[in-house]
């Protein structure tokens, strides 16, 4: 592939290096050729992890990036324990299972091998969260500084996180949303920022669709539920599935349909969706406790809109009791732990249920973008512990068990 990108919106062309973003206003992607993709023989096994799909990516896998930096191969898990909650018949892909416990990986991975091949000596992001930990464990892994942006107030456990593989963190006081265009205006003289919707990243992130899919075979699932912040993981699950149809792999009748979950208190895209408008524009957000997808001024927020559109899905907004609720239930019926922005897909797949958008026989993946053991979150210890006495303990874990 080569460094061209393409406008989805009006179908400009451009190269990498001329800009991240139409003369339009929308965003770019890799203007992959698709056609002539099969699915990797059995000889390339899943230990490739995202790299499995190096033919559709810009970049191949260099031997500067230590293997345990490897992105992708997370399982696709049969959740029927949630069936009934869900109201569907449900299929869990568990994020966290990346190397620094998000989804992030997959395009960071990207951005630093295209990096390297660029003799770049510096990578950059604006994040507070897991783009932050996932840009400077890798850019660590490949020999590279890291420069990382964060809010002012960003909480210090966070910056901990991130500061442990040595980045230049920087916080910044003033309007956070502004930083997005203001670094990309910087990478002649800094290296390369991967923020959350450019195209290496977006490029990365598509690989979770393709796994999917390929995982799923024979057949493919009805819909695919993922929450939504800036855009850009939804831009490259519907990238994935355009490719994927286009190389005659996926048929028309079978793509499945894209559905796009946000907090009810900061949800322009799910707001957009509602009063039926084409583009998305910011909104005075609210207090959540789904902070990683709390941006009130997406950059890719139409094209989320329109993938969400396009594929027959929806979006969907869901107040933080049901967020909470459905961390619970994934923690308690099917072991895992996910942070708040992750849970809010399974509170939308249960909403979606209820208005009838999703049937009961219907397979439905629920993408869980990151983990929820590298923060601590409000749980209600006290109702589920018992102090004992050493003598009682068969007979109190006989009626307990009970």
């Amino acid at each position: 592939m080569d460094r061209q990108v393409r406008c989805y919106d009006c179908g400009k062309t451009y190269r990498l290096e001329e800009r991240q973003r139409c003369s339009c206003g929308e965003p770019l992607w890799f203007d992959a050729d698709a056609e002539t993709f099969e699915w990797p023989d059995d000889d390339r096994n899943w230990t490739a992890g995202m790299w499995r799909y190096e033919d559709a990516l810009p970049v191949a896998p260099s031997s500067a990036v230590p293997t345990g930096s490897v992105p992708g191969t997370t399982p696709l898990v049969r959740a029927e324990g949630l069936d009934e909650y869900a109201g569907c018949r449900l299929s869990l892909k568990p994020e966290g299972q990346n190397p620094t416990g998000s989804f992030k990986d997959r395009g960071t991975a990207v951005g630093v091998e295209y990096g390297l091949r660029d003799g770049h000596d510096w990578i950059g992001t604006v994040s507070h969260g897991n783009m932050a930990l996932s840009t400077s464990a890798y850019a660590a892994a490949a020999g590279l500084e890291a420069a990382v942006f964060v809010p002012a107030d960003t909480p210090l456990e966070r910056l901990e996180l991130i500061a442990r593989h040595g980045a230049r963190i920087f916080r910044v006081e003033g309007d956070y949303g502004r930083l997005y265009a203001e670094t990309l205006g910087l990478e002649a003289e800094v290296g390369r920022f991967v923020n959350s919707d450019t195209p290496l990243r977006v490029a990365g992130q598509k690989t979770v669709a393709y796994e999917i899919l390929e995982q799923f075979q024979p057949s493919a699932p009805d819909a695919i539920v993922l929450p939504v912040s800036s855009g850009g993981q939804a831009s490259g699950v519907w990238k994935a599935l355009r490719e994927l149809e286009a190389a005659g792999l996926l048929d028309a009748d079978d793509v499945p349909r894209l559905y796009l979950v946000q907090a009810a208190a900061c949800d322009p895209i799910a707001t957009a969706s509602r009063e039926g408008r084409e583009s998305v524009s910011a909104i005075e957000p609210g207090e959540t406790i789904a902070v990683s997808i709390a941006n009130a001024d997406p950059p890719s927020g139409t094209r989320a809109l329109t993938a969400a559109r396009e594929t027959g899905g929806a979006v969907v907004s869901v107040p933080d009791e049901a967020t909470r609720e459905a961390m619970d239930r994934l923690a308690t019926a099917a072991g895992i732990s996910v942070e708040p922005s992750s849970a809010v897909a399974l509170a939308g797949v249960r909403e979606l249920s209820r208005r009838g958008e999703l049937d009961a026989d219907e397979e439905v993946v629920t993408i869980l973008t990151g983990s929820g053991y590298k923060e601590r979150y409000d749980v209600d210890v006290e109702s589920r512990t018992r102090t004992i006495d050493l003598e009682a303990v068969e007979r109190e874990l006989a009626a307990a068990l009970e």
